[in-house]
């Protein structure tokens, strides 16, 4: 087993004083002069960053990749078309040189693209691979290939450094969709398309960075030095992956790691945040695009009764979660768009402000009683320990408030797994964090409700069997799309709001929580910047 950071250090102690001892006598024979230290010269290694992590990677396959545990690392490896001014919601062009002619109808986009750009491997970036990196992101299926699939006819590239997109319908945040961290440049030489042809433990992008290694527990960044833009201001990043919170709580506390992001728990974010300020570390915090949730499968009895779905509503205390499970760092979630957009609408604090008699009467009148418990397992990816208090702290609520007719149960499985099972709808019901992908309402409403294919009310290919709700109504369907062509803000708003009402009626999924992402940095760090699209860009930090 690879020994852990703190090992390291003693170890790398025991050799430095064995060496300091050697140098010593040498000193005293041979009346030698140690360097003063200003002269030695910095080496690459000691300006490269160590980030420890408990997000354990699936895949590092653009095209496959729907999780926040891959894009960071993807972010920082790959350029998209687009992408946002470090530390703000500005679009800005990134492969592209300008943002994007569209046609009067709102449904062709023509991009001028960056020259002078190659890959990892050597392979030069053109229209041509653009043309093929967005047609792999949606031909080779991954999950999220349905963000392209719903909206896109066709891409093209209509010049060498010229790319045609086609919509089938007007959207209006389509820029901002281009920003998306799968939707990145990859080398044509490097991939293939086709259905399922995937490459989870490789890169070959056109990021600042490459990646040169691959392993279970790490990953290591190294700087390309034919990228196109600014050099990073440090010499690389290892990446660490640490099995529990408590690992790389520890890590960051004892200085293995220079910088500790995601995810710890929230006492152990609240004793870094009272420490900092004496131990000289930095906190970096960011809010509004990560929110948590509770996916109910209704492809499954009893979740198939909207009666059982409300009565699971109803006994959520999200006042009493924030306070004690969150220690306020999260705020409580009321709708499915958080309340940082206007389209916004508390439907579950009107229809379901917790109410444990009427999910008795519910739980009741479905046959249910002390003898006869409704039983619900509750999963959650691990480590996650914020999930784990959640989920315990929802079992103790329905063990205080139904007298025993009620039984949640809780259970973990490793984060990889839980991905990859998902859409399977082996899970009844699932606790789970959403980091959005771009900044538009929809990213909180789309990949959460639509669905094209269904039998009966059950989604069998769409954006909701990903998530693993399994949720179908064609009315949802045709409100996404409104809402999606729409470009009267104050409209559109209304008919979002619509949506959070259904869903309030519906229950496929329980909002619980709107977050707060936080990394922390040792004193000798600077340059860390949380985007509020909850990326972490590495090429901005130096080590001092």
């Amino acid at each position: 087993m690879k020994p852990s950071k703190a090992k390291q250090k003693i170890n790398l102690f025991r050799f430095s004083f064995l060496l300091l001892s050697i140098c010593a006598c040498i000193l005293v024979v041979a009346g030698c002069q140690p360097k003063p230290a200003s002269q030695t010269p910095q080496t690459a290694t000691t300006q490269r960053l160590s980030i420890g992590t408990t997000l354990k990677l699936r895949t590092l396959d653009p095209a496959d990749s729907y999780e926040q545990a891959s894009a960071t690392w993807i972010n920082n490896l790959g350029d998209r078309l687009y992408t946002y001014q470090v530390g703000t919601t500005k679009i800005i062009p990134q492969l592209a040189t300008e943002l994007p002619k569209i046609s009067k109808d709102g449904l062709t986009y023509t991009i001028p693209l960056r020259q002078n750009v190659i890959f990892h491997d050597g392979t030069e970036f053109n229209a041509k691979a653009m043309e093929f990196s967005l047609r792999r992101f949606m031909e080779n299926q991954g999950n999220p290939a349905v963000l392209l699939t719903d909206i896109v006819a066709s891409v093209q590239a209509t010049a060498p450094y010229e790319l045609t997109i086609k919509l089938k319908q007007p959207f209006s945040a389509f820029t901002a969709l281009l920003t998306f961290n799968g939707m990145c440049a990859v080398s044509p030489k490097a991939y293939e398309l086709g259905a399922g042809k995937f490459k989870p433990t490789s890169f070959v992008g056109t990021g600042p960075y490459q990646l040169t290694k691959y392993a279970p527990d790490s990953l290591k960044l190294d700087i390309f030095e034919k990228y196109w833009g600014e050099k990073p201001k440090n010499q690389g990043v290892d990446v660490q992956f640490y099995n529990s919170a408590g690992n790389l709580y520890n890590a960051f506390s004892t200085g293995g790691v220079d910088i500790a992001y995601q995810e710890l728990d929230s006492q152990q974010i609240r004793t870094l945040e009272q420490q900092a300020k004496s131990k000289n570390w930095q906190v970096t915090s960011a809010s509004g695009n990560y929110v948590t949730h509770w996916v109910l499968n209704i492809s499954k009895a009893p979740l198939n009764n909207p009666e059982i779905r409300k009565a699971l509503a109803l006994i959520v205390d999200r006042e009493l979660l924030a306070e004690r499970v969150r220690f306020g760092q999260s705020e409580p979630l009321y709708s499915m768009i958080p309340s940082k957009f206007e389209a916004s609408k508390p439907v579950f604090k009107e229809r379901y402000s917790q109410n444990a008699e009427k999910a008795k009467q519910l739980l009741t009148k479905a046959g249910y009683s002390q003898q006869n418990p409704l039983k619900i397992e509750v999963w959650y990816p691990s480590p996650s320990p914020n999930r784990e208090l959640l989920g315990n702290a929802l079992k103790a609520i329905a063990q205080d408030k139904l007298n025993g007719i009620l039984q949640l149960e809780i259970n973990t499985v490793e984060r990889p797994v839980a991905f990859a099972n998902l859409r399977k709808g082996i899970y009844q019901t699932f606790l789970q964090d959403w980091y959005a992908d771009f900044f538009d309402a929809d990213n909180f409403v789309q990949p959460f409700l639509d669905c094209r294919q269904a039998v009966g009310n059950v989604c069998k290919n769409g954006a909701s069997q990903n998530l693993g709700s399994f949720y179908y109504s064609q009315q949802m369907n045709q409100l996404i799309d409104r809402q999606r062509k729409e470009l009267n803000p104050e409209k559109r708003n209304q008919i979002l709001r619509q949506i959070d009402e259904i869903v309030a009626e519906d229950v496929p999924y329980i909002p619980l929580f709107q977050n707060k992402d936080h990394a922390f940095a040792q004193a000798n760090i600077q340059g860390v910047v949380l985007d509020p699209t909850q990326q972490l860009p590495l090429w901005g930090i130096e080590k001092r």
